[in-house]
């Protein structure tokens, strides 16, 4: 009997741990470029930092729209007139962005971030501060590397 009441108020336990986790203790960094970017420097960064997506921010690094690096490669497969270079930089980020930014405070539970995200069919989510500042992204790999040692 003692070994099933020390199961119960350990499973007891890691839930309560699961359903405070927070989305800013698993936080990542978030991978982010300025409003007043061109397609150039948004193809420079996912290409140089080897990432297949970026948060488009203003001038309070708020965040404003999400930016798929496959918006980036449909953008330029349908450039069929000119493919130099020069097109890129006359083109701004802000037309890649086929996605408004969700986002999630620092105080959201990450549950109700992986359900949001699954909701919309999101790889990722920004999180905003109090002054809604991009301060970090949660992932599926986020929630992945916390959220089983709290549930199993």
């Amino acid at each position: 009997m003692a070994q099933s009441s020390y199961r119960n108020s350990e499973g007891d336990r890691r839930s309560r741990a699961a359903r405070t986790l927070t989305c800013g203790r698993v936080m990542e960094l978030p991978n982010i470029i300025h409003r007043d970017a061109s397609v150039a420097d948004v193809l420079e960064k996912i290409t140089t930092m080897n990432w297949d997506h970026l948060f488009l921010v203003n001038s309070e690094r708020v965040p404003i729209g999400r930016i798929h690096a496959v918006d980036l490669l449909k953008l330029i497969a349908k450039k069929t007139v000119n493919r130099e270079i020069a097109w890129m930089h006359s083109i701004p980020a802000k037309q890649l962005v086929v996605q408004e930014a969700f986002f999630m405070k620092e105080e959201t539970p990450l549950l109700k971030a992986i359900a949001l995200m699954l909701k919309h069919d999101l790889n990722n989510l920004a999180v905003v501060n109090y002054e809604g500042e991009i301060v970090g992204t949660i992932s599926h790999s986020a929630a992945a590397r916390h959220l089983p040692r709290l549930l199993l």
